[in-house]
């Protein structure tokens, strides 16, 4: 049985934001629901008051925007799955929506909500550390952006403070000499909990040789995170099996899992090696090397 506790329904963001500043750190927002109710009927974060997002307008939509792709925070995973700009501008968060649960979870789960909640297997956040994404958090202060990767610190944890929320996710729209992929691997096809996932970018430079990547890991560590060293080992070069081999180990190498009841952590790093060097190679074929 669910303790008891107040749910607030605000209609407009400026409202919902009111409510944070009256009443924060004692009530938690609430948009799909997909964590944050199994998690109360389970008596983790109890609270005293749920604050229902789905109404605000404000947190919806996806649009192409000064050169950046900007989706609300309460956009749900299917309307990123089917969204034509997704597909156009950021083709690796797509391949993640696609993998992302079931339908009847893509239709409830929002972008926000799987951020927020700071899974270390949070499935849209490798696809979106490989765009180069930001996040924007508002309150009644006004709205301050933060790096993707800057913003999950650790196990369940984020800068976000309890007056704020995460209005929206940006990032650069992809140059048209770059190419992504993005893999999950999981007990199951589907519906299941990631043993690992990774998206990467590369953009090719006009002499051919690589002049950017990013390299993204889920659930090998506390958080989401970029792969520095294995991106650093990319830069300036020609795409090769060599060079694609040592980012790949390099990767693996920043690696930091733990052994549970999914998978142990060496076959987890094992993975991460076979895994990114298979998406490099990908990326680095659709781009023509």
């Amino acid at each position: 049985m669910l303790a008891e506790f107040d749910l607030l329904r605000p209609q407009t963001l400026s409202e919902a934001l009111g409510l944070l500043a009256e009443r924060a750190p004692d009530v938690r927002p609430l948009a799909g629901g997909t964590n944050v109710v199994v998690e109360l009927r389970d008596g983790v974060h109890p609270c005293k008051a749920l604050m229902d997002l789905s109404r605000l307008k404000e947190l919806r939509g996806l649009e192409r925007q000064d050169g950046w792709m900007v989706i609300g925070g309460g956009t749900t995973l299917t309307e990123v799955l089917t969204h034509p700009l997704v597909a156009q501008h950021g083709a690796v968060l797509k391949e993640a929506a696609a993998l992302f649960a079931n339908p009847l979870v893509r239709n409830r789960a929002t972008v926000a909500g799987n951020l927020v909640d700071a899974s270390p297997a949070a499935d849209a956040a490798p696809p979106l550390l490989a765009l180069g994404a930001e996040v924007e958090l508002v309150s009644t202060k006004g709205p301050r952006w933060v790096a993707l990767e800057d913003f999950m610190v650790g196990v369940r944890q984020t800068l976000r403070r309890p007056d704020e929320l995460l209005r929206s996710v940006r990032w650069p729209v992809p140059s048209a000499r770059s190419a992504g992929a993005y893999a999950k691997v999981g007990l199951r096809k589907a519906d299941a909990i990631s043993l690992l996932s990774a998206a990467v970018m590369l953009e090719r430079g006009e002499g051919g040789q690589c002049s950017l990547a990013r390299i993204a890991l889920g659930a090998v560590a506390p958080r989401p995170f970029r792969a520095r060293a294995a991106e650093q080992a990319l830069a300036g070069k020609a795409l090769t099996a060599d060079v694609i081999g040592e980012a790949a180990r390099l990767a693996a190498e920043a690696a930091r899992p733990i052994d549970d009841i999914r998978a142990r952590a060496a076959y987890r790093r094992r993975v991460t090696e076979v895994v990114v060097r298979r998406l490099l190679t990908q990326a680095a074929e659709a781009l023509g090397h």
